[in-house]
């Protein structure tokens, strides 16, 4: 449980993006979306795979 302390005088808004701040952190929303459906294994390290490879490029076009 998230807890969002609001000090006296201060604005809705500014605790309201705190609590969106220290709720993303958390990752229960990613966790949410990832668990709506099954993926194997052997797709997930593929994909992790791919974005290595991606990444890697982006590093080598940088570097020349």
């Amino acid at each position: 449980m998230l807890i969002i302390p609001v000090k006296e005088g201060e604005n809705i808004d500014r605790a309201l993006k705190r609590f969106k701040r220290k709720f993303d952190r958390t990752g229960t929303m990613r966790q949410l979306r990832k668990r709506q459906q099954f993926t194997k294994p052997s797709v997930e390290r593929r994909q992790q795979i791919q974005k290595a490879q991606y990444i890697q490029g982006l590093r080598d076009k940088e570097e020349l």
